[in-house]
């Protein structure tokens, strides 16, 4: 007998996954979520996984159609490998060009990750993007989504009233970082971004914090709409988590496409971005290498963290924040 998520997958197979920017709105996702009297505990993790890897191969085809001159790195890329002793795939792409795309890591190890990282060039300001579906060994589903900031905005020295240190602290600086982060709030985590992360986690059931990492490198990267939670791996929360994943594709899609307008003013300082993203890009391999390493034990976690963060430039490695 088909489970519900068994059903899903066939239909989206014979569909051939087309709908992949056609999610349900955020507020139908959480209406259709609460509207389901039961709980279905019957998805398993290499179903959940490869549900995720079949929406996630179709954004990623979307991405690259929208993003003509995104291509695909073969010597960065793994058609088929193993890891922890299952089976592993890695679609890597960059757009140097005009789009100016850094980086785009599609992940999928079976039955244990789903994950869409997407670095951005200098020449925009448009978020990093951070979309990732895992199990763990206790059999729940964990969930990480971010849009990450291309300036500095001191998010990790917010309090748990959500303010900000001023100037008697930060000095001249402060009046800097509070400009980034109301930039920020503006292009991109505006109203309607606000309410998708909102009502993605009141959608997800038995949804729960994850407890915060204990690398500080975690807290420079995040930014301040971050996603991070865990739940029971139940059908109803695996659709409602690849359709979040399915929306903040298309919402960082909207944003980076050609024409977007977010490339950076004339004369702005695309040095000292590029400087900035070369910096934050080896923090964020350092705050993802315990994650993997976790997941896949030290040696294929190391592995790991290297393929999905991509080139690195050699100037910054093992850098500061």
């Amino acid at each position: 007998m088909m489970t519900t998520l068994t059903k899903i997958m066939l239909a989206s197979l014979l569909s051939g996954a087309t709908t992949a920017f056609s999610p349900m709105t955020p507020m139908k996702a959480a209406t259709t979520a609460r509207s389901s009297s039961t709980t279905t505990l019957s998805a398993t993790p290499e179903q959940a996984i490869g549900y995720f890897e079949l929406i996630q191969k179709a954004t990623v085809d979307e991405i690259a159609a929208t993003i003509p001159d995104l291509a695909i790195k073969p010597d960065l890329s793994w058609p088929s490998t193993t890891i922890a002793g299952v089976e592993a795939s890695l679609d890597g792409r960059d757009a140097p060009g005009p789009a100016n795309i850094a980086w785009v890591s599609s992940l999928t190890v079976s039955s244990k990750l789903s994950s869409l990282t997407i670095f951005n060039g200098p020449l925009t300001d448009v978020p990093h993007l951070l979309s990732r579906a895992y199990v763990k060994e206790d059999g729940n589903l964990y969930f990480d989504l971010d849009f990450r900031p291309r300036a500095y905005g001191a998010y990790e020295l917010r309090d748990a009233e959500g303010n900000y240190p001023g100037p008697d602290t930060l000095g001249r600086k402060a009046f800097e970082y509070s400009g980034n982060r109301k930039e920020f709030d503006t292009k991109f985590g505006n109203e309607e971004v606000v309410a998708f992360m909102e009502s993605t986690v009141a959608s997800l059931e038995g949804a729960t914090p994850t407890p915060p990492s204990s690398s500080q490198l975690d807290s420079l990267t995040s930014g301040p709409l971050k996603i991070s939670i865990s739940m029971p791996l139940t059908d109803t929360n695996v659709q409602n988590v690849a359709n979040a994943r399915k929306q903040a594709a298309s919402y960082w899609l909207s944003w980076a496409k050609p024409g977007g307008g977010h490339e950076h003013r004339p004369g702005a300082p695309v040095n000292s971005q590029y400087v900035y993203d070369t910096k934050f890009r080896q923090n964020c391999y350092g705050a993802l290498l315990p994650v993997y390493k976790e997941l896949f034990g030290d040696e294929d976690g190391a592995t790991v963290t290297a393929a999905d963060s991509g080139p690195l430039d050699e100037a910054y490695v093992g850098g500061g924040s």
